[in-house]
């Protein structure tokens, strides 16, 4: 008889830890109280950025004015001469698109790590060189094999296609499906963050740490196959027709490396100067940074999802979608 408690105890057991995922890199096994507010309110942030999100302040005001500043001509318009000035114009309009629509994203991928170590401030900064070395390795790589694609393949691609079809071009419908994509993985990770379902990378990440932050560097480097940024549309038509797979590789990476380098510096900052209180402030309660990540990635997964497969319609008078003035 003292025998059943203690199997029916098992069974609870073994019924909870079916219930809820076993710890990962994205679930921590501290899931918050309330996750379903998390969501909520992550979900209803990502749709207010839609809503208030001017992309002419952000490309234009914002973008060609660091681009211009830092090349020292107007860039928009101006050939590119030569593969080193196709280069360090891809690194330029990198830093210059790190404020465009899609990379939101990288702030769920970097956010929840400035406060993942203690230890000395120059520790601190040295250690969190490792994960945005991975971030930038899954960026390059992805992007720079769309370089060699788009060299290859030249302009028959649909990213020069100005046919409209319901007020829709060829490179905006790849734009709504690339970043559409990228939206629903944000937020699969976001919802796996809090333990409604499962890592899809907690098997390959016990074997390579690095798997994660490799992963989601990829993401980065994926924003490069639908980004419409106008920037960017001047590197990709420069690499289609000159055909240099080489030169493709390396500008696509740079600009990609461009994008992240901002939010590189911020991450570093925040890690040397605020990481100490970070990491105290989280690990008294281990569920805030599950809740920091699953928002984090919820946001910029509603964000994508709406901004590009939504709103874009509505700005193409096909729906209604409430837009903010100064956005429109």
């Amino acid at each position: 008889m003292a025998q059943i408690p203690a199997t029916a105890d098992s069974e609870r057991n073994r019924s909870a830890s079916t219930e809820r995922p076993a710890p990962s890199f994205f679930f921590n096994g501290h899931a918050p109280r309330r996750r379903v507010l998390v969501i909520a309110a992550s979900a209803v942030l990502g749709f207010a950025l839609t809503v208030v999100w001017s992309a002419k302040f952000v490309d234009q005001t914002i973008g060609d004015t660091i681009a211009d500043t830092l090349l020292g001509h107007t860039a928009k318009g101006t050939p590119i001469a030569g593969a080193l000035a196709g280069v360090f114009f891809a690194l330029v309009t990198g830093v210059a698109g790190t404020f465009t629509a899609c990379n939101i994203a990288v702030f769920s991928a970097l956010a929840p790590l400035t406060g993942g170590r203690a230890g000395s401030r120059r520790s601190r900064m040295a250690a969190g060189l490792r994960p945005l070395g991975h971030l930038a390795a899954g960026a390059v790589v992805v992007s720079a094999l769309y370089g060699v694609v788009v060299a290859i393949t030249g302009t028959d691609m649909s990213q020069f296609d100005e046919s409209q079809s319901s007020g829709l071009s060829g490179r905006l419908i790849q734009a709504m499906v690339v970043f559409g994509i990228i939206g629903l993985v944000m937020t699969y990770l976001g919802l796996a963050t809090l333990g409604f379902v499962r890592d899809p990378l907690a098997k390959v990440s016990q074997k390579y740490p690095s798997a994660p932050m490799l992963f989601m560097g990829g993401l980065i480097g994926a924003f490069l196959v639908g980004r419409p940024f106008p920037l960017f549309r001047q590197l990709f038509r420069d690499t289609a027709e000159n055909h240099n797979v080489l030169y493709g590789a390396v500008a696509f990476g740079f600009q990609s490396l461009g994008n992240i380098l901002v939010m590189a510096v911020l991450f570093l900052l925040v890690t040397g100067f605020l990481g100490d209180r970070l990491h105290r402030w989280m690990t008294d309660a281990p569920s805030r940074t599950a809740a920091l990540m699953a928002a984090g990635f919820i946001v910029a997964g509603v964000f994508l999802l709406l901004y590009w497969d939504v709103r874009i319609l509505a700005g193409r008078d096909l729906i209604w979608y409430p837009i903010a003035p100064w956005a429109a």
